[in-house]
């Protein structure tokens, strides 16, 4: 397994610096099945958030490209049932980060989440500490 860091998934998926742009396309395509990458949680977030916020895309279009990197048989990745639950909240205009936090404290048994966000403890049912 390979590992792939936020700036080669971004340059992959953008396109937009020639040199860099092709050397991380050209890593993907020696990605197969038996040798896949691996997209972790934080490769995951930071990358909703380099596209979103960075590169001002509207969020369905980032929720569906990396569904789409997830869809593929090269690709592996961390903790994916709550990646996928996490990007489901996405489109539901739940924050991505907050809603993988939830996920993973739910898969862990955790009671409650705190924290001072009033979105996700609106949307999210995290409560105030």
């Amino acid at each position: 397994m390979i590992g792939l860091d936020t700036n080669v998934v971004v340059r992959h998926l953008v396109q937009d610096d020639p040199k860099q742009s092709k050397a991380a396309t050209q890593a993907f395509a020696r990605l197969t099945p038996a040798e896949p990458g691996l997209l972790t949680t934080v490769v995951l977030v930071e990358t909703y958030w380099v596209l979103t916020r960075g590169y001002k895309l509207p969020t369905d279009v980032v929720a569906s490209a990396l569904e789409a990197l997830m869809d593929s048989s090269d690709i592996r990745t961390q903790h994916e049932p709550d990646a996928r639950r996490a990007l489901a909240e996405v489109r539901a205009g739940t924050d991505f980060a907050d809603a993988l936090i939830a996920q993973a404290c739910q898969a862990l048994g955790c009671v409650a989440v705190l924290s001072f966000d009033r979105n996700a403890q609106k949307r999210l049912r995290f409560q105030a500490p």
